[in-house]
């Protein structure tokens, strides 16, 4: 296929890259910061570099848009499509209604959403074998999106157009708040005076996140899931003093995985009273 990528970001040149390793023929790509200047010479070197509208244009066969979610619509409103294009966005939480401006001209509409983490480097290109892809078609561009999929490597998830916000929200949870989530914990250990929090942290994650993906809620322990609600009051107590702002977000997670302990069975309701009496009032002391 004759490819163009508009926004040579992490996404949009990785997927490029991989789309022209597969066989395919990226002829144009867009991208004006020095960011994007730098991942077109270093991933797509025989690429031309031009504007949207140019891309648009030499992209005969498919034309990928991997701009920012909010910039799809206003963008896809200002370029000159032609029928049969294809012309697929990367978006997770946008489906096909975004590119209806595009379907009006004749062009085929496709969200192709990656799930992957990317940094827009050549190491990228070695994770997106086995990665799943959120895919929105119509019928007839099914075995199309399976074909460009398996080209790059991956697997299709078909997700209907009114459940990508779904779709997207849990992945930004898993994805986007796991890096928040790490990054606190690592901070308190270095509030606690650990010098190399990471080592610390790595074998912990990575045993966590293992054991969740294969058990689910069965893997859940800790003080919470075993109801221990002095412990959870000193941690409360503790930040309060050290890092006040971390309160709400530990709150609010340990009262989430309160609710999943006690819906699968790991923590008795009666259990659990104290416990969640701590959390409605983090500044009340509890004993020991």
């Amino acid at each position: 296929m004759i490819v163009g990528v508009i926004g040579a970001g992490r996404v949009g040149a990785v997927l490029g890259a991989a789309l022209a390793r597969a066989g395919h023929t990226v002829v144009a790509a867009s991208g004006s910061s020095p960011a994007s200047v730098a991942r077109i010479a270093r991933l797509l070197p025989d690429t031309a570099r031009l504007a949207p509208a140019e891309v648009t244009r030499a992209a005969t066969d498919l034309l990928l848009i991997a701009v920012p979610d909010d910039a799809i619509g206003p963008l896809v409103a200002s370029l000159p499509f032609h029928p049969g294009q294809v012309v697929a966005h990367t978006s997770g939480a946008q489906g096909l209604a975004v590119l209806a401006p595009a379907a009006a001209q004749g062009a085929r509409p496709l969200a192709l959403h990656p799930a992957m983490t990317f940094a827009g480097t050549g190491d990228d290109l070695s994770r997106l074998p086995g990665t799943a892809y959120g895919v929105t078609a119509p019928p007839e561009l099914r075995a199309l999106a399976t074909r460009l999929v398996a080209d790059l490597g991956g697997t299709p998830e078909w997700v209907a157009e009114t459940d990508r916000p779904l779709y997207h929200a849990a992945l930004a949870q898993g994805a986007n708040h796991l890096v928040t989530l790490v990054n606190e914990a690592a901070d308190r250990l270095r509030d606690a005076g650990v010098v190399h929090p990471e080592s610390v942290l790595g074998p912990l994650l990575r045993a966590a996140l293992d054991n969740a993906l294969r058990h689910g809620d069965a893997a859940l322990t800790g003080p919470v899931s075993r109801g221990d609600a002095g412990t959870v009051a000193r941690h409360l107590e503790r930040l309060a003093t050290v890092a006040p702002d971390s309160v709400p977000a530990y709150v609010a997670m340990a009262r989430r995985t309160a609710d999943r302990a006690i819906a699968a069975g790991r923590l008795r309701p009666i259990d659990a009273e104290r416990l969640l009496d701590v959390l409605a009032n983090p500044r009340q002391e509890v004993q020991a």
